[in-house]
């Protein structure tokens, strides 16, 4: 436990700091997780719907600092790959 006033408002910080991320990575997981399973359904427009849903999540966590730009840049392109190309497979 800190014992000087500002490493206790550090502590105070980094903890909300840390929930509230926690609150937006798993945000983010749960949208993935719904374009993944309409892509795997064969459901092309709810996977279109869900992945605007992913790239809006995406983006704000990168401005808020939760997530890098390259990694989020990852996630969104790797994505829409799989999106679109269950679209050219139909």
């Amino acid at each position: 436990m800190p014992n000087h006033r500002s490493a206790l408002k550090r502590l105070r910080q980094s903890e909300k700091r840390r929930v509230r991320n926690k609150a937006v990575r798993s945000a983010i997981k749960t949208a993935i997780k719904r374009v993944r399973t309409a892509i795997e359904e064969g459901k092309p427009e709810e996977a279109r719907a869900h992945l605007g849903a992913v790239v809006r999540l995406v983006d704000r966590a990168v401005t808020k600092g939760v997530l890098h730009r390259n990694n989020a840049s990852r996630r969104i392109s790797r994505l829409t790959v799989a999106v679109n190309s269950m679209l050219q497979n139909r």
